[in-house]
């Protein structure tokens, strides 16, 4: 469903060229749940990035649903994949009622029956209509982040890439946004790509998890592997001691 091949990414030119990534290589299956792990400033976040048309200057080859990712936005694949970030209120327009922020994709693909759609998305991730008329500032995190799932579910993608969905969130609402997302998963037979730094979401909800630093891919591993002490690579160890300590 995701494939990543020989991925390289870097901001400047010259003297002051900084490259980000190394020749990332991963793979997604459809309808996995796959995990990017490691310590802020690896790199995770970015092949989320680059995945989701936000960084374009890469060099390698990414697909997603066996359609190749182009340099530049290509409107069939946003239909596709859809990212969730880490900040529900940041990712939200504060002066958009709700409705609006749940229908402007809709707009944007020129996809009709709006309110029915944007009434049943709101429905599946555990509000109801009376949300349509508030502003973002009116609701709790979590809530807020149930409208971000729900915006990046509405144009039905097979796709989602979460950028630590949880980690803005109170710890007593990351539960429930991580069952939402797994019952989500299930139901609509998702491909989830999810950045963390938490290696109990990874144990609670991912299949395999991938391991960087420095802008490099250091190993994948399933998450049985990763808990069960399997792993390779002394980093890779290392987190897992810490996530424990």
């Amino acid at each position: 469903m995701i494939r990543v091949s020989h991925l390289n990414l870097s901001f400047g030119e010259d003297e002051q060229r900084n490259q980000v990534l190394y020749d990332v290589n991963l793979s997604v299956r459809e309808g996995e749940i796959f995990g990017l792990v490691g310590e802020s400033g690896s790199g995770k976040t970015t092949v989320l990035k680059c995945l989701a048309g936000l960084f374009t200057h890469w060099d390698g080859e990414l697909a997603i649903a066996g359609r190749k990712r182009e340099h530049r936005i290509d409107r069939a694949l946003c239909r596709q994949v859809q990212m969730v970030f880490q900040d529900p209120y940041g990712s939200l327009h504060p002066r958009h009622t709700i409705g609006d922020i749940l229908e402007e994709p809709l707009h944007i693909h020129s996809i009709g029956q709006r309110s029915q759609r944007v009434i049943a998305m709101l429905e599946k991730v555990g509000l109801n209509r009376a949300w349509q008329t508030r502003y973002p500032h009116q609701l709790s995190g979590g809530q807020r982040q149930r409208v971000a799932i729900a915006r990046a579910l509405i144009l039905e993608p097979r796709v989602l890439l979460l950028d630590e969905p949880t980690s803005a969130l109170d710890v007593s609402v990351q539960a429930e946004i991580l069952n939402l997302l797994s019952d989500l998963q299930q139901q609509e037979n998702l491909t989830y790509m999810m950045v963390t730094h938490d290696l109990g979401v990874v144990a609670h909800l991912c299949h395999r998890v991938a391991v960087m630093q420095h802008g490099k891919l250091l190993e994948t591993l399933d998450v049985e592997t990763l808990v069960g002490n399997g792993a390779q690579m002394p980093y890779t160890r290392m987190l897992v001691e810490s996530s424990r300590a």
